[in-house]
């Protein structure tokens, strides 16, 4: 049946593009390939093990390319070019009779995604299977050749484009300064890994004015006197964890979303390779897609704004991390008040406040609802790949909500910057939605 549908609809399709009158205008109805390549996209990002800011920037440019593309079939709908910063209009289809826009959309969104990961064979074997899947369905060779260079030329475009965003400078920027300061992060076990992306502030954000504009407030000073109030966050996280029901356990390991979780048994040492928070929440935001129903322009939108939001949040949440550079529980409980004590989930390796799921979370949950309704209910089955059950949500700020309180339960943030950062990726997503015209 889908493959039917798929044959129908490219057949109409196909017949608009042969008509001269800028006919590849039409309306487009089916997005399968589209959410086909968003979740290649994913499996090759866990693959690969790309920290999570790294790939949300891996997310954005290819939805973005997707979206550009596929948005002309629709004249009412207006360009991301002039609203995202330094983005100049993609070059138009030189033969409209001849290109077929969802299949240009398809390969400008894989074209840009192979250029951003490592393991560009398993993107261009998937490539190759889809060409075929379209020469299987009829698409003839004309149609088919001028739609995959079309595709290209916006992918070049784009990653012009992306390649202006201090990404490459950023690799040889220095290490986080290690110092041993009261209350300053320190690289956390088993691992003792650096920090991650300690200038992701310097990368150039997509909608936001600067990598400060939603900077929350300070956390709590670092004393560990008894009554301070970072001595009662201290105890909150080191008394839940040692408390945890199963409901709580099952929550924070279903949101873990940890890319590397090592593992160590005598002397042997080996890794889980898992889905980013945004990685969760891209799936989440195909969900809601198919869920829906929703057409090419709305599923290419879905995936655009989403990916949007969650680049814009991982730039802000960075920079706070790296300017605060707060302590994890685990290191201050381990040194002062139980030598023991593991949270629940490995700490990740950057500095505690604020908590970036929480506010990539709260970003995205955001943008979601302002495209689908704030009562839009919905099975999670994004981490069914991963082992993990079903969750189930009245909302997507039911979701994110969640998200959130899973540090808590995990042993890995403090509620300030579980609280904090839920208001600060909450403040940035609606800013997002209210900047974006399309």
């Amino acid at each position: 049946m889908v493959r039917l549908l798929v044959f129908c609809t490219l057949t109409c399709l196909l017949l608009a593009d042969c008509q001269p009158d800028h006919s590849y205008r039409a309306p487009v109805s089916d997005p399968e390939f589209l959410h086909r390549a968003h979740h290649k996209l994913t499996d090759i990002i866990v693959y690969d093990i790309f920290s999570p800011p790294v790939a949300s920037r891996n997310y954005v440019y290819p939805s973005i390319a997707a979206y550009e593309t596929v948005r002309q079939a629709y004249q009412e709908n207006k360009s991301l070019a002039g609203q995202l910063r330094n983005l100049k209009p993609i070059p138009a289809p030189k033969d409209t009779s001849l290109c077929n826009l969802p299949i240009a959309a398809f390969q400008a969104f894989v074209t840009v995604g192979k250029a951003l990961i490592f393991s560009e064979g398993k993107m261009e074997e998937f490539v190759s299977e889809v060409h075929q899947e379209y020469r299987d369905l009829g698409v003839p060779k004309r149609v088919l050749e001028t739609s995959l260079a079309y595709g290209n030329e916006v992918a070049q475009h784009i990653l012009n484009w992306a390649d202006e965003d201090n990404y490459k400078q950023t690799r040889t920027f220095p290490k986080f300064d290690i110092r041993d300061e009261e209350g300053r992060w320190q690289p956390t076990p088993p691992d003792y890994m650096e920090g991650i992306e300690p200038h992701w502030r310097e990368i150039r954000p997509m909608v936001i004015d600067s990598a400060q504009q939603f900077t929350p407030p300070f956390p709590s000073p670092y004393d560990l006197s008894e009554g301070s109030s970072f001595h009662g966050e201290v105890m909150e996280v080191y008394e839940t964890v040692n408390s945890l029901d199963e409901e709580q356990t099952e929550i924070a390991k279903f949101w873990d979303c940890n890319p590397y979780v090592s593992h160590h048994k005598g002397h042997v040492m080996f890794a889980t390779k898992k889905i980013t928070p945004g990685g969760h929440w891209m799936g989440i935001a195909e969900l809601a897609a198919k869920k829906a129903n929703a057409d090419m322009l709305t599923s290419a939108k879905t995936y655009a704004l989403t990916s949007i939001a969650l680049f814009d949040a991982f730039i802000s949440c960075w920079d706070e991390k790296y300017r605060s550079s707060l302590i994890r529980p685990e290191t201050v409980i381990n040194k002062h008040f139980d030598d023991r004590w593991v949270p629940l989930l490995q700490t990740p390796p950057f500095p505690e406040y604020t908590s970036g799921h929480s506010v990539i979370s709260a970003a995205a949950g955001e943008t979601l609802t302002a495209i689908y309704g704030d009562n839009f209910a919905f099975d999670d089955t994004v981490e069914l790949a991963y082992g993990l059950p079903v969750r189930s949500f009245s909302s997507f700020r039911n979701a994110y909500q969640e998200a959130a309180i899973s540090r808590l339960y995990g042993g890995i943030h403090y509620m300030p910057a579980i609280e904090n950062g839920v208001i600060q990726g909450k403040k940035l997503g609606i800013f997002i939605i209210n900047s974006i015209d399309l």
